[in-house]
């Protein structure tokens, strides 16, 4: 059974920094697409960022330029460095394996972006 752990999330200011990093376990997620998606309080789920195995990233629009998305298959750990937060970042952050058809998710970690 594939296992994913998120951290690093917290409350941090408007224009802070948080780094989150998603361990795996269980399975090696060096051939795989990782990503990253979030949940803002009362919305649904929506795509963050994306890296291929080959290390290319992929951004939502949202995002761009201020959040930065990396992977170390040594360490089977995928991250998301968020710069420049501003309140509307305020969401739990999951972070997601696809094989094939079915998506494997974390328990999630809680980013406040708060004054």
């Amino acid at each position: 059974q594939v296992q994913l752990v998120e951290s690093g999330g917290g409350l941090v200011q408007p224009g802070g920094s948080l780094r989150l990093s998603c361990a795996a376990s269980r399975f090696i997620i060096r051939n795989y697409v990782m990503g990253w998606y979030r949940q803002p309080p009362g919305k649904q789920r929506e795509l963050v960022a994306t890296i291929t195995s080959g290390g290319s990233p992929n951004y939502a629009t949202s995002v761009k330029g201020r959040f930065t998305i990396s992977r170390d298959d040594a360490k089977n750990t995928v991250y998301l460095q968020m710069d420049s937060l501003i309140p509307e970042d305020t969401a739990v952050y999951y972070c997601n394996l696809k094989i094939v058809l079915l998506d494997y998710w974390g328990q999630g970690t809680q980013v406040t972006v708060s004054s």
